[in-house]
């Protein structure tokens, strides 16, 4: 009887549709998916099953553990579990930003100039021989560049590299993963969580080099990507959009072949996004039906 609670139906019928949103996903870069296509498919896998799950659980919490709904009773287990779930995610926020603080006041250490005359508004030049160069922060992230960047590069693909750290700044990318990486964080064990998180690395990536592509040109951004990308340091994924995040030979082909041919379009907001976020707070609209 307990396992039949309402609270009990309500989490499991929301883990199962959230596995399988996740499981029918496929990797596969279709050439008929355009890059906006994939961006928000990719998007629409990743962020809604754990929505979909945590919406859930915040609405069971909210309903109480007492009272029925549709003639199931309520059950204290299920509340319970839907209660240390809810803690549970709130830890797991909350060690992803520690860990991201963390990682950025030992880079603050290795500051050794601060720049807020150029257009870049806030660059730190980090005393290290390593290529690097990354926006760190949170809603408003800090260029970091390190001294070796500026005694290796010209100028020509210093900029190059600037203006794809600008695109991060611009879309704000470091925000936004950030809570990405929290949902990933939370539920690691749904199918393919570590497959889209790289799908959607790559297609943020991409979408910074097509922004700076509008500013400079495509074949010294490739340039620029292959000396960097032997010499990637990145202190962690938390707070961190990097030009030389590029972890396998596959990523750095498809980011090196999407530089050099025709440029796609920048991805636009989507009404769509709309429907299944609110698909995400459906558990909340049962709430009136709970006595």
């Amino acid at each position: 009887m307990l396992f039949f609670s309402m609270h009990s139906v309500m989490l499991l019928g929301s883990l199962g549709l959230a596995w399988g949103l996740r499981y029918d996903w496929q990797s596969s870069h279709n050439s008929s998916l355009t890059w906006q296509m994939r961006w928000h498919r990719a998007l629409f896998c990743f962020v809604l099953p754990p929505l979909l799950v945590i919406t859930t659980a915040i609405a069971v919490l909210c309903m109480g553990a007492k009272g029925q709904m549709i003639g199931l009773q309520a059950g204290y287990v299920s509340y319970a579990i839907a209660l240390i779930f809810l803690v549970y995610s709130i830890f797991r926020a909350g060690q992803l930003a520690l860990t991201g603080w963390q990682s950025l006041q030992k880079l603050q250490n290795l500051v050794i100039y601060r720049d807020t005359t150029t257009s870049n508004d806030d660059m730190k030049l980090l005393n290290i021989p390593m290529l690097f160069a990354a926006q760190i922060g949170f809603w408003r992230s800090h260029l970091f560049v390190s001294q070796g960047l500026l005694d290796t590069l010209d100028s020509e693909h210093l900029e190059a590299v600037l203006l794809h750290e600008r695109a991060h700044a611009h879309y704000h990318d470091t925000f936004w993963f950030f809570w990405l990486g929290c949902l990933r964080q939370i539920m690691p064990w749904l199918p393919n969580t570590q497959v889209l998180w790289e799908e959607l690395l790559l297609l943020r990536e991409l979408r910074a080099d097509r922004w700076a592509s509008q500013y400079s040109d495509g074949l010294l951004l490739a340039e620029s990507l292959l000396e960097m990308v032997s010499h990637n340091m990145l202190p962690s994924e938390t707070f961190t959009a990097a030009f030389g995040s590029t972890n396998t030979s596959d990523r750095l082909e498809e980011r090196i072949n999407f530089l050099l041919t025709e440029p796609e379009p920048l991805p636009k907001f989507s009404w769509r996004s709309l429907f299944w976020l609110g698909f995400s707070l459906l558990p909340l609209a049962v709430l009136p039906l709970h006595s």
